[in-house]
This record gives structure tokens, C-alpha cells and sequence, in this order.
């Protein structure tokens, strides 16, 4: 019976380790929602790719750009997508998935390059300070109008926890991205 019990307690503990925890709080976990979006476009910006490109910058409900929007302010989490391929001008509803065959509804997976995050990746920061940068390798985002002319953005993505396995982190976004110069 102890040793059931125990198996119960690592399995609940793994469990919890793979799931974001709390709604918002960042004590406890990744945010489940956030609050401010920006959108930036770099039309074709590469030769050997007939797409335009934009990026998508994210932040949490204590944190966001300051008046320059060059610096981040505040505590909070910062997702960011960069690379994100499409076939118009705009970002359109439907479903986008992380892929580097730079195709229209993809967008670049994360990777870190000694120690540089690119494409997908998360940032905390913390009183104005970068605390932690977590790569996320994969995952989709749904991009659907509303019925108030906003969008509505959910994501699925994935990363390697601290225990070496898969954890999925759901999140999402409702309102309108804020063009960044």
C-alpha cells in the first residue's frame, strides 16, 4: 500500500511539473492569459522566401513596453513569436503551427543558440529585470475573429521541463494587436 501511495504522489507531482499552474499569478506559474499584444511586419524579408513575415509580442497583465516601446516595465511574462509566415498583409484566422518550411500558417519553432533565443520563446522578467528565458520548441496558434472585430488568439505550445520531459503550456490573448514600429 506505501509503495502505491508513493507511485500516486510522484505521478501527481510529475503531473503538476508539465502543467502551468495559477491565472496569472507568477508565483505560480506561467500566465493564462495576457493582456497586451503587438504586432510587427517585415514583409518579404527574405530573399528565398515568397512570404511576408510578422512577429507577435506578447506581455502578461504587470508588464509591457514602456512609451518608447523599446523596454520591457514591470513583472510579468513576455511570449514571443518572431517569424511568423503569411500569404497576405495581415495575420487571418486559422490554425498556425510551428514548422521552419517557412510556408504560409507556420511559424519558427524555438531554438536557443548559445544561449540566444529564437522564434518561440518565453521571457520573465521580474521589477524590470530578465529573470528567465524558456525556449519553446513547438505548438500552435489558432487565430479567430470575434464577434467585436478583436481577435482571439489560443495557443498550444511545448517545451523540455527542468525534469527533462514534454510540458504543454496553453495560454491565450483576446483584443486587438497593437502595431510596432
Amino acid at each position: 500500500m506505501k509503495k502505491h501511495t508513493l507511485i500516486l504522489a510522484v505521478i501527481a507531482l510529475i503531473t503538476m511539473a508539465c502543467q502551468p499552474v495559477g491565472s496569472g499569478s507568477y508565483r505560480g506559474g506561467m500566465p493564462r492569459e495576457y493582456h497586451s499584444a503587438y504586432v510587427q511586419s517585415y514583409g518579404r524579408c527574405y530573399d528565398s522566401v515568397p512570404y511576408n513575415v510578422l512577429s507577435l509580442d506578447l506581455y502578461s497583465d504587470n508588464l509591457d513596453l514602456d512609451d518608447s516601446a523599446d523596454v520591457m516595465k514591470g513583472t510579468g511574462y513576455n511570449l514571443y513569436l518572431s517569424d511568423i509566415f503569411i500569404a497576405g498583409e495581415a495575420l487571418e484566422p486559422g490554425t498556425y503551427r510551428s514548422s521552419t518550411s517557412a510556408e504560409p500558417f507556420t511559424f519558427l519553432p524555438g531554438r536557443d543558440y548559445e544561449g540566444t533565443p529564437h522564434g518561440l520563446y518565453l521571457l520573465y522578467v521580474e521589477e524590470d529585470k530578465l529573470q528567465s528565458i524558456q525556449v519553446l520548441d513547438s505548438g500552435t496558434l489558432v487565430v479567430r475573429d470575434t464577434t467585436n472585430n478583436l481577435l482571439d488568439l489560443q495557443f498550444t505550445l511545448y517545451f523540455r521541463n527542468s525534469y527533462g520531459g514534454r510540458a504543454t503550456y496553453k495560454t491565450h490573448f483576446q483584443g486587438e494587436l497593437t502595431p510596432k514600429q
